[in-house]
This record gives structure tokens, C-alpha cells and sequence, in this order.
């Protein structure tokens, strides 16, 4: 079978995601660049929320997509990427990892006062660095060498799979209590979405 020549509907789903994911961690920069400026600083409670919505988006809905489907899909073409495969799942779950030390790094620094800041801050910072780093990996690597290597009824099948889970959050209402959270975060940061490392 010949390779698909439409762009996939799954990996503009992935893309789109990311622009968002990134522009979450846009604001998180921002957030301890304001405190650590002394201008003016946000809320408390958006931090939590772009915290909630790290840990509820990518780590239940974007990455599970990603491995059952995208993932298990390339290795079932090839063996090429294996090793990278499996250190991006490793990243996943890591990412939950770090999600957590942020949440803890934030009480610190909500109860302890300036001293907890730069750890705070360095943890902030770390994510950015790991989380894009992730991101341009699985855009500049892995998606490009999915489109050579999977042919048209694999598309059809992991595409299949993206937008049942999206109709599946819509039929739920996740998806537009997510996009609203979203909203919520984006209006507090000046940055412009996209995927450059803002770091």
C-alpha cells in the first residue's frame, strides 16, 4: 500500500496540543519571571491551574493517545525508532514526576515565603527545558518519519482512534472544560502561541 499524501488528521490533533501545552508553559515561565522581577505577580491560584491542567491534559488524555496508538503503530513498521520510542513513554511518565515536585515546590514557596523561591523558580525552568525538549523530539523526529513509514489503513486506524477519544471527551464535556481552563491561563501571559523554546 502507498503512503498516505494528506497530512494526517492525528498528528494535527498532536500539533495543535502542543501549541497549547506550549503556550501553559509560557505562562509558568512568566509567572516566576514576574515574581522574580518584582512586578506585578499573578495569583497564586493560576499557577494551580496551569499546574491542573499539565497534570489532567497530557498526562490523561495527549500522551496515552500518543503511545497506545501513534507509538505502537511506528513499531509495528519498523524497529528504527524503538530506542527512542521508549525513552519518550519514559518521558511521559516522568513528566508526572515533575509535575509533582512543582506542586510541592509551590507550597514550599506559598508557605515559606521568598527563601523557597529560586527553587521554585529552577524546577519551573527545568520542566520548560524537559518538556520542550520533548516536544521538538517527537515534532522533528518522530513525525516525520511516521509519514514515510505508515501507510494509508494505518492513518486511517490511528486517525480512527484520535477522534473517537476526541468525541469521546466532547460527549463527556472534558474537552470544553479544558479549553476553557485553557482560555482562563492564556489571557494572563503575553506570549504569542507556538512551539519556539521560550527558555
Amino acid at each position: 500500500m502507498s503512503v498516505r499524501i494528506i497530512h494526517p488528521v492525528s498528528l494535527s490533533i498532536i500539533h495543535e496540543e502542543h501549541e497549547h501545552l506550549s503556550a501553559v508553559i509560557q505562562s509558568m515561565l512568566y509567572f516566576v519571571r514576574a515574581i522574580e522581577s518584582g512586578g506585578k505577580t499573578p495569583e497564586l491560584r493560576m499557577f494551580r491551574a496551569m499546574l491542573y491542567y499539565i497534570t489532567e491534559y497530557p498526562e490523561r488524555v495527549h500522551h496515552p493517545k500518543e503511545d497506545q496508538y501513534l507509538f505502537a503503530k511506528i513499531k509495528e513498521r519498523t524497529h528504527q525508532l524503538d530506542a527512542e520510542l521508549d525513552a519518550l513513554s519514559d518521558q511521559h511518565r516522568h513528566g508526572e514526576l515533575l509535575v509533582h515536585r512543582l506542586q510541592d515546590a509551590l507550597l514550599r514557596f506559598e508557605f515559606g515565603g521568598p527563601a523557597a523561591f529560586p527553587h521554585f523558580r529552577d524546577l519551573v525552568e527545568q520542566y520548560a527545558h524537559f518538556y520542550y525538549a520533548h516536544m521538538r523530539s517527537e515534532e522533528e523526529r518522530i513525525m516525520p518519519v511516521a509519514k514515510q513509514i505508515l501507510n494509508d489503513q494505518d492513518w486511517k486506524e490511528v486517525d480512527a482512534a484520535f477522534l473517537e477519544n476526541r468525541k469521546m471527551l466532547d460527549e463527556a464535556g472534558e474537552r470544553y472544560r479544558y479549553d476553557e481552563l485553557f482560555s482562563l491561563i492564556a489571557a494572563i501571559t503575553p506570549a504569542t502561541m507556538g512551539m519556539a523554546d521560550p527558555v
